[in-house]
This record gives C-alpha cells, structure tokens and sequence, in this order.
C-alpha cells in the first residue's frame, strides 16, 4: 500500500515538473520554457511515460519472482526436515540500500577490527585502517576523468575557446551590446560623435550649468581660478570639441577635477563644452595666465556662425 502511494506520488511529481515548463499564449497555443531537450520530453511525455510503466512493471515481475522462489525454497527445505530460518532472515533482512552503503563504505565488523589495527599507539589510541568514503573516492576519480577530458578538449583537439579567447567573445559581446543599447537612448552623443552646437538656446543652457558646476574652479567668465584660463587660445588637454567633451566627461584626477560623466548626461556636456568654445578671445578681467599649448583649428575642422572665429583648445 505504502509502495504504490509512493509509486503515484512520483509519477505526478514528474508530470507537475513536466508542466512547469509550459504556459499559455495569448493566441492558446503551448508554449515551452525549456531548451530542447524539454522540448522533446513534452513532445514524447506519452512515450516516456510507457516506457516507465514497462520498466516498473519488469521490476515487479523480478520482485515478485524473487519471493516466489524463496518461497519455494522455504517449502522444500520443510519437506526434507531442514530446519527452516529462512522466513526469519527474509523478514529481517536490511534493505538493498544498506547493504549497497556497507559494501561501498567495506565496513569491517566490530569482532574483525583487529586485524585492520595499525601497530603504533599513541595515549591508548589506536587508528584502524578503514578504506576512505566511497563519496570521495568518486569524487577523486571524477577530477581524474574530468582533467583528461579538460585537456584533450581544450589543449590537445583545441576544439574548445582558451580563457584569452572566451575573455575577447566575451568582451566583444558586451561592447556590441552597449551600442545596441546606446542606440535606443536619445542621449547618445559621446566623444566620438559630438559636435559643437551654435543654436542660442542649447548655448544659454550650457552656459547655466557652466557656472552652476564649472565656475568655483574656472571662474564665472572662464578667467580661471584654481583651474585653467578658459579664454586664451592655451590649452593643456586640447581645444577641439571632442577633447573638451573628454576631458569634461573623465575629469583629470591628478589636477583635482572629477569625472562629470556620473552627474550630467551626455547632452548636458555636450552642452556645456560648446558653450566653453564661446569664451574665446573674450579677454575677461583678471584673467589668468596661459597655461599648455597654443592650439589653433583646421579650416576644414573649424566651426560655423559665431564659432568659426574661435580658437579651440581642451585643458
């Protein structure tokens, strides 16, 4: 009664982990979560069910042949007078699992310890010598077949990526995937890409974030102050609109000045380094004394409208 309770508890379990790989779509076709080996489950789940329902009825039918032929063995050995106590070991023999862990674990009786005794001692003690666990010896011999297969597959055939190659997937994976996702974003504009804008109103607006951020180092004009004069045609990191966005969006740590990029967007810097173009030559009061190279713009580079007069350069 037990058995078969059992029996049907594992037989739903199974279906109810079959099942939890499906669900519904909108449209009430099956859908599967799993990869393919799921997938071919569920399309042969009634194969695979026959095929359980004959191995379990094998197994009964050797069970019950088994006990049939103890039985048999009982009866004959009465018949001749033997004296039976096969009835009494059949009930009381250990289950297959026991046995199988004693013979697995070759657990030496208590009456036969001493012939497994070392001959050293140490305070009354003294070490048998028992065979390791079977669980580590599995274990042992798991690394040893995992090793061999490890270096055939990868250092011998070569048929598997060495941790170099599988770093440079993995990077270009990664790098693809961040210009897929900076293709979705409206504030794409980065280093490589961005231009010097001229339109009034973006140039107001990098002007506000310019002295809200930018002025307690470079001054309210760009004069300079602890940081550079942002007004001169010197500059230390480059004038040009991309070097300004770099050096804007990194910082220059050794200089004291913090990487902007974790606390404006893209457009805001953008915004800022354009406006940063327009304080050339505008010869602020108190302005600080040059600091780098003279930098000066290719025609073919220069900017149009009120830019184009503007020398260009990135501290």
């Amino acid at each position: 009664m037990k058995n078969n309770f059992l029996g049907k508890g594992a037989l739903v379990s199974g279906l109810l982990v079959l099942a939890g790989g499906l669900y519904a779509n909108p449209e009430g076709e099956l859908v599967t979560q799993g990869g393919g080996l799921l997938n071919w489950m569920l399309e042969n789940v009634v194969l695979l069910m026959g095929v359980f329902v004959v191995l379990l009825a094998f197994a009964a039918l050797l069970y019950l042949n088994h006990m049939l032929f103890q039985l048999e063995k009982m009866r004959l050995l009465q018949e001749h007078g033997i004296e039976v106590l096969e009835e009494v070991k059949l009930m009381s023999r250990e289950p297959w699992w026991k046995r199988l862990s004693q013979k697995a674990w070759k657990i030496v009786p208590v009456e036969k310890e001493a012939d497994i005794l070392f001959d050293h001692e140490y305070d009354g003690i003294r070490e048998l010598d028992n065979s390791l666990p079977p669980w580590w010896l599995w274990l042992f011999y798991g690394t040893i077949a995992f090793s061999v297969i490890y270096v055939g597959y990868y250092h011998v055939l070569g048929l598997g990526l060495s941790s170099q190659e599988a770093y440079e997937l993995e990077m270009q994976k990664a790098e693809e995937q961040v210009k897929a996702y900076l293709a979705t974003q409206a504030d794409q504009v980065d280093e490589n890409t961005v231009t010097a804008l001229t339109d009034p109103q973006e140039l107001a607006l990098g002007e506000s974030i310019f002295k809200a951020n930018c002025a307690a180092c470079h001054g309210q004009l760009g004069e300079g102050g602890v940081g550079p004069n942002l007004t001169d045609p010197y500059w230390i990191h480059g004038g040009d609109i991309k070097s300004i966005f770099r050096t804007i969006s990194h910082g220059v740590p050794e200089k004291g000045m913090i990487a902007w990029n974790t606390q404006l967007r893209p457009a805001d810097i953008q915004r800022v380094a354009s406006y940063i173009l327009t304080l050339q030559g505008t010869n602020p009061p108190n302005a600080k004394e040059p600091e780098g190279e003279l930098f000066q713009v290719k025609e073919e580079t220069a900017p149009t409208d009120s830019l184009s007069k503007a020398s260009m350069s990135m501290r």
